[in-house]
């Protein structure tokens, strides 16, 4: 791995006793075992049962998988929305040392069947929803012995070509509330969770029971999270587990909620939730909160938020985003930084109190960056020859990262020699500068970086003052080919829909001017109906970047 391991003097401890993370529900159970649990149906109503009652099914549904033959390393994918019935999954494989599978149900039937395939899965359980998803591949995959329905609904009563299936509620009948779990090895896998990315096939990270428990007492002590919390999980479940809300909820004995199945258009469903359930924790990206913030604009009476933080990652959140929560109901987005190969969280966005004498701008202006890498992670900046850039806020590198629940390698994959450096650091691909205080700015990623007459220009900042004017709702900046320059950027811009047709180039360029020099500037701005987006929300500039590579050269 390229470091050294001494060994010291013998200690005393039970180091044998290992981290399990299905261990963290059973001792919240038997701790809090009263604390709610409340899951968003379809229909709109609400399932409430508590910590000592989600423990007694996560028994009895170890107890059914092990009757269908699901042991210690089997893998099983799980394609399912934010319902206590995914975390009664996660608990129960982990504690039969199974491997929990999160199936993305918005990439390409070609990859969902090659990563069921490339995982080797036992057993697949779909919400009845999802089924659809799954019954066109199900004749390619290869190792799959059979189907659970996650549903109230009778096994017999589905209509569909998946043999032999089950159904979860009769699976739970008649089952054991008591099991004898065995103790796993911490160094096994515990979840597996593929990359989305936009090229080449999605690569496997599989997530042991050490990283992840470790991973959950480093979220839960920078977010400060305690038994007086509420902690809702929008994040979707299937991506990286959906950063460990409810895995942290059980461990500090916070009341958790889980907001069922959700859309973009649905914005309405969690904020009515958030207020409903008195929520004071909950995670996402700027793509989901962007539209939440939009419907509490319609609000009246304004909600209060006061106390509520909300985790923002995947990307940069605007500045205007996170004024906007604290204006309209007093609610602190917390920029954080990490990625699927980082469980994900490598670093949060608070303000040390060495730098409180800070002017408010300034301070907003720091809520910007990805913040300051958390304990039990390194991270450093190097130059396209490798080597090591100084802290000094200035120096552009590629972010290199490891610690205690980064990912060494990916499974059954030669690209991991290219993307894993000799001392064990991964390789972001993100741009970043690191300032003297040890906050992380990422610039933007290196493939989306404009590189215009031998200087680069971040594609991020423009985006993100273009989304401050008030007629924008959102906006993407590319950089595409130009015949002079070697690239230029191009904004594409949404407008809100009262300002369609009221705004021009001139308005967004002006707007944005006094933050850039004249040569960083877009050198057009295209309005547009919406942005191509990825399967978490992300702004897919590949595909942008095919539909307007030419702009600039055809003129």
């Amino acid at each position: 791995m390229g470091y050294q391991i001494v060994q010291g003097f013998p200690s005393t401890s039970n180091n044998d006793y290992q981290l399990n993370v299905h261990s963290i529900l059973r001792q919240g159970a038997r701790s809090y075992g009263e604390v709610e649990v409340a899951s968003r149906n379809l229909d709109g109503s609400v399932f409430r049962y508590n910590y000592r009652e989600c423990y007694q099914r996560v028994c009895r549904l170890a107890n059914a998988l092990k009757s269908l033959g699901i042991g210690p390393g089997d893998r099983v994918g799980v394609l399912e929305f934010n319902t206590y019935r995914f975390a009664e999954l996660f608990y129960a494989l982990a504690g039969l040392g199974a491997v929990l599978l999160q199936i993305n149900p918005r990439v390409s039937m070609e990859d969902r069947a090659y990563v069921i395939n490339h995982s080797e899965a036992k057993l697949i359980c779909t919400s009845d929803l999802l089924i659809p998803l799954i019954e066109p591949i199900a004749p390619e995959l290869k190792t799959v012995e059979g189907y659970m329905v996650i549903t109230d609904r009778p096994s017999d009563s589905f209509q569909t070509s998946l043999s032999p299936l089950y159904a979860y509620e009769e699976l739970l009948e008649g089952q054991s509330a008591e099991i004898d779990w065995p103790m796993v090895d911490e160094r096994s896998a515990c979840s597996a969770c593929y990359t989305t990315g936009t090229t080449g096939k999605p690569k496997g990270v599989y997530l042991s029971h050490r990283a992840l428990y470790l991973h959950t007492l480093a979220v839960a002590v920078n977010l400060g999270a305690t038994r007086h919390d509420v902690m809702m999980q929008i994040t979707p479940m299937f991506h990286v587990l959906g950063w460990g809300a409810f895995i942290t909820g059980p461990l500090v004995g916070a009341k958790l909620v889980f907001p069922g199945m959700y859309t973009l258009e649905m914005a309405n469903v969690l904020v009515d939730m958030l207020i409903s359930e008195g929520v004071t924790v909950t995670c996402g990206a700027p793509a989901i909160f962007m539209p939440m913030l939009e419907y509490i604009r319609t609000m009246d009476p304004k909600p209060d938020l006061k106390g509520c933080r909300m985790v923002s990652g995947a990307s940069e959140p605007p500045l205007a985003m996170m004024k906007g929560y604290w204006e309209l109901g007093k609610a602190d987005v917390i920029h954080a930084y990490g990625a699927t190969e980082t469980t994900p969280l490598v670093s949060i966005n608070f303000l040390k109190s060495t730098l409180e004498g800070l002017s408010e701008e300034e301070k907003w202006d720091m809520k910007r960056k990805q913040g300051i890498p958390v304990v039990g992670i390194d991270v450093k900046l190097v130059d396209e020859e490798g080597k090591e850039l100084p802290f000094d806020g200035q120096s552009v590198g590629e972010l290199l990262i490891r610690g205690l629940w980064v990912t060494s390698s990916y499974y059954n994959d030669p690209r991991s020699a290219e993307s894993f450096t000799e001392d064990g650091y991964w390789k972001s691909g993100d741009a970043a500068v690191i300032d003297p205080n040890c906050y992380i700015k990422i610039v933007d990623r290196f493939k989306d970086l404009v590189k215009s007459g031998g200087e680069w220009i971040s594609t991020v900042d423009l985006e993100n003052a273009i989304v401050a004017h008030p007629a924008v709702l959102e906006a993407g900046v590319i950089g595409i080919p130009h015949p002079e320059w070697e690239e230029r950027p191009l904004a594409l811009v949404v407008l809100r829909e009262e300002h369609k047709g009221k705004v021009s180039k001139e308005d967004i360029l002006d707007f944005i001017a006094p933050k850039f020099a004249k040569w960083q500037l877009p050198d057009d701005v295209l309005f547009v109906d919406e942005l191509p987006k990825t399967s978490v929300g992300k702004i897919a500039k590949r595909i942008a970047r095919e539909r307007f590579g030419d702009y600039y050269t055809k003129k």
